[in-house]
């Protein structure tokens, strides 16, 4: 496998924002817009968030952020990888870069809102040590919805 190259980016690049609407093409084939807890490009380019892009060959294939929240809590969000490279360890190296990030900045407790749907975001997350949790924050109780946190330092 070429290597992926993972670096903190702008989510207004184009080639980024197109992997975005990648990531909102997919959610919504999955899921109805009720059940949707995407953040836009905006929301991403906030202070409080470390946005991440993954490159294989300089190709955008892959994105993720956390969301730095008080008390030592951070929120994973918009992990993502194009169907091109699936299956060759983005999302893996996604989430480490992620966790790591997070651990820089304090916080000891990862959480996470997906859907009962995503299968390999599941695998990913429970390979990786995360439990199941009921909502946090201010996610309503939602049949659409699987909430997870992970204790990282």
């Amino acid at each position: 496998m070429r290597d992926v190259i993972l670096a903190r980016e702008s989510p207004h690049l184009p080639e980024v924002a197109e992997l975005l609407r990648g990531s909102d093409a997919y959610s919504r084939a999955l899921y109805p817009p009720e059940s949707s807890y995407l953040i836009d490009p905006d929301q991403l380019a906030r202070p409080e968030v470390r946005f991440f892009v993954a490159r294989i060959d300089g190709a955008a294939v892959g994105c993720g952020a956390v969301v730095i929240r008080g008390g030592g809590f951070g929120e994973l969000k918009r992990i993502f990888v194009a169907d091109a490279a699936r299956g060759r360890g983005v999302g893996q190296r996604l989430l480490s870069v992620l966790e790591t990030a997070a651990r820089a900045e304090g916080v000891h407790t990862l959480q996470l809102e997906t859907g009962p749907l995503s299968h390999p975001a599941l695998a990913l997350y429970h390979r990786n040590g995360y439990r199941e949790r009921g909502p946090f924050a201010d996610y309503p109780e939602d049949p659409m919805s699987v909430f997870m946190e992970k204790r990282i330092g």
